[in-house]
């Protein structure tokens, strides 16, 4: 199962998101087709920062009797979307302003002990120590406000995906 993962400092959007695109179907059911010839992949979005929230997009058929006249289904595309700030009437706090709140309050469940940190260190030290004897090619760049170097496209594009560009 292909996993990416793309994370920048000043791409084109301020962003955390998670998107789960599934799999076409290996078949029409119904023999309908979306609007470009083939359905659109079914995707689940939970986005962190901003707007937290969930979304699911899908496609549906689309009501009515067209495929007793035209012997075709038509399908059409349907977002649910789910809102912290519209369900609550309130925005999430920032979260540093948790974090600090917490520290304020005692409230430690964020944060990292020290027994995992140690753990953590145990398991980056020896590839940190690789690296520096085998350094590795230049990392690619990309310019202010893109959604992120080149080479991502074409990382992903070799598997058939695209990025989603939030």
């Amino acid at each position: 199962m292909p996993f990416y993962l793309r994370s920048g400092k000043r791409m084109a959007k301020r962003t955390s998101e998670i998107a789960v695109q599934f799999h076409e179907p290996p078949h029409l059911m119904f023999g309908g087709e979306g609007g470009h010839g083939r359905l659109q992949p079914n995707v689940l979005v939970m986005r962190v920062q901003p707007n937290e929230g969930v979304s699911l997009n899908f496609e549906v058929k689309v009501p009515g009797a067209a495929v007793a006249l035209t012997q075709h289904v038509e399908v059409s595309p349907v977002d649910m979307d789910f809102s912290y700030s519209e369900a609550f009437g309130e925005t999430a706090a920032p979260a540093y302003e948790t974090l600090l709140l917490d520290v304020m309050i005692g409230e430690m469940t964020l944060f990292t002990r020290s027994d995992e940190v140690e753990a953590a260190w145990k398991l980056i030290d020896p590839l940190l120590c690789y690296w520096r004897d085998h350094p590795a090619e230049p990392m690619p760049t990309y310019p202010a406000g893109r959604w992120g170097p080149r080479e991502a496209a074409q990382l992903i594009g070799a598997d058939g995906a695209e990025w989603r560009d939030a």
